[in-house]
């Protein structure tokens, strides 16, 4: 009975707040349905009138960033006013960038479209919430047309794999990715690099292990869950655009965008990684996260 309750308590504190993530993600899209069905809407997800529902979504996931990771956004100003892609590193669980869409929203009323995995939209009883809070397929044609329509567009090069197989090293595994870049230059619009402090200490996934990597590989399905949830102290931090460049090709862009002006270590890296040698502690550290929360000098 002893070795059970302390099994069962275990895996409650290793799961319980990634649990409760998904809980309240599936909770905001029954709601929308419900805000649906009360109002009659049926309007675009994308279109202004479902504004006054994502003000309460956002404020809703602000106030969760507030309290439980003392959320701060570094670096709106870096945006553009027009359409840009934002570039982000993809931490096990990425509740630092919905906290990013709540905020922004709230601070400037804009909507990001966010660039999603496949598997995603086969999640069940999310396809309204998707719609709403404006995640899209990774296809050029969706990608373009939301540039052209002014809105911002997110990716993470990375995606589940970076989530998957990332640690506390912060390593970025982008492989030959560079179709974000490509859309970039058709577009004709700044990329803007974008990165969250501790999110690797907040949420974390177990060691790699070869049998899950060859199972992602083959199936491109997450088998492995994320642990944590601890209170660590969250800074999104939104770095220099690198505007739109007639003259260069996709290759240099994504050169320029890896290698850009930063050097960290031996190592040519990403504008991404510009911004996790500059405000990230390498390898992570949960205690040195944890005791952040209390730091009221570091901007």
């Amino acid at each position: 009975v002893i070795i059970g309750t302390l099994t069962i308590s275990a895996i409650l504190v290793f799961f319980i707040v990634p649990l409760t993530i998904v809980f309240f993600i599936y909770l905001t899209n029954i709601l929308l349905l419900i805000y649906q069905r009360n109002n009659e809407l049926k309007a675009d997800p994308l279109s202004d009138v479902w504004n006054r529902a994502r003000k309460t979504i956002a404020t809703f996931w602000d106030i969760c960033a507030r309290i439980w990771h003392g959320y701060e956004l570094h670096g709106v100003e870096n945006l553009p006013e027009g359409p840009g892609i934002l570039v982000y590193y993809h931490g096990a669980i990425p509740i630092d960038y919905l906290y990013f869409l709540s905020r922004l929203f709230l601070w400037k009323k804009r909507l990001c479209l966010s660039v999603a995995d496949h598997f995603v939209f086969r999640l069940p009883g999310l396809k309204l919430l998707l719609g709403v809070t404006g995640v899209i397929p990774g296809t050029r044609e969706e990608c373009l047309a939301a540039l052209r329509n002014g809105y911002l567009v997110s990716i993470s090069p990375g995606g589940v794999r970076e989530a998957l197989f990332s640690d506390e090293s912060y390593q970025l595994m982008w492989g030959n990715r560079k179709g974000f870049a490509q859309i970039a230059l058709e577009a004709k619009v700044p990329i803007i690099p974008m990165y969250t402090q501790n999110v690797r200490e907040g949420y974390r996934m177990f060691k790699e292990r070869r049998f899950f990597r060859e199972l992602y590989e083959s199936t491109r399905l997450p088998f492995t869950p994320p642990y944590g949830g601890l209170p660590v102290k969250f800074r999104t931090y939104i770095g220099k655009p690198i505007p739109y460049d007639p003259n260069i090709t996709t290759e240099e862009l994504v050169e320029k965008v890896c290698k850009g002006k930063f050097l960290f270590s031996f190592q040519t890296k990403t504008a991404v990684q510009a911004l996790i040698s500059k405000h990230q502690t390498i390898p992570g550290n949960i205690w040195k996260a944890l005791l952040e929360r209390f730091d009221k000098r570091r901007k």
